[in-house]
């Protein structure tokens, strides 16, 4: 599994995370045509065949509306911890098992309530470090469960590579997608492999720097499912991300409460 905690590790990537999360909370007053970029898309040094692909994964995964409607995420990341993200009010909860930790993030204002066993935090300075854990896990966790939607995300580059074979031998459309000025490791690239019989993701490659030759992980995605109106996948080989659902209503003590929570009640 050492390869698993050096992705949770380099992975922390803030790519455009306001202003999605801002797209998504207008979204619900006003209905979005296509699938316009984000502000800070860097669409000069992208290529139109790039772009094209996104668009039609983000269609193939359910939609722009369909995205930026759906409100609130569940998913357990490699069986480590629990998280739910309130995608239009820029809220998570984060259950840590290992380490009896639980996180309540205002991501929008930096803020929030963590308890580790039986302490709560109150020391200004202890809250401020924690809350800044609880973020950076929530920006490497979702990346990992919503990728597909970010394909144009403020500060990425994206160029259309060419047809190449997955790991387990399909021939895909290849994208790379790379960053500038965002997130905590803007050095790093991916690969993106997109399966041109149903224009979704079917694999990763991961590369520490964009310019280094060979990938540090190749990983597929597979096992979508419908989640509402999306199409969200959780096998990435060896790894799983599991109990994933979507929701448009949860109790509002789920991100103020400390007391567990069962989403089979919901």
């Amino acid at each position: 599994m050492r390869f698993l905690l050096f992705a949770a590790f380099i992975m922390i990537l803030s790519v455009a995370c306001e202003n999605a999360n801002q797209a998504s909370a207008e979204a619900t007053a006003e209905e979005v045509v296509g699938n316009p970029a984000a502000d800070g898309f860097n669409e000069e040094a992208s290529d139109a065949k790039a772009i094209e692909w996104a668009d039609k994964v983000m269609l193939a995964m359910g939609g722009r509306k369909s995205w930026d409607t759906t409100r609130y995420f569940h998913w357990n990341f490699f069986g480590r911890r629990t998280l739910l993200w309130d995608k239009q009010g820029q809220r998570v909860r984060i259950d840590s098992p290992g380490d009896s930790t639980t996180y309540l993030v205002n991501l929008a204002e930096g803020t929030g309530k963590v308890k580790k066993g039986d302490v709560v935090f109150e020391d200004p300075d202890s809250l401020e470090t924690y809350v800044g854990i609880g973020n950076r896990i929530w920006i490497n966790d979702s990346y990992w469960l919503v990728m597909p939607f970010k394909l144009k995300d403020s500060g990425v580059t994206l160029n259309y590579v060419g047809q190449d074979t997955t790991l387990e031998g399909q021939m895909a459309e290849v994208l790379a997608l790379t960053f500038e000025e965002v997130g905590v490791t803007p050095q790093n690239k991916y690969l993106v492999y997109i399966d041109p019989a149903t224009n979704l993701v079917c694999q990763w490659d991961f590369y520490t720097q964009a310019d280094d030759e060979a990938p540090r992980f190749a990983m597929p995605w597979k096992g979508y499912k419908r989640q509402g109106d999306l199409q969200l996948s959780g096998d990435r080989g060896r790894p799983q991300l599991s109990e994933i659902a979507v929701f448009q209503e949860v109790p509002e003590n789920a991100f103020t409460s400390f007391d567990p929570i069962d989403i089979n009640q919901w």
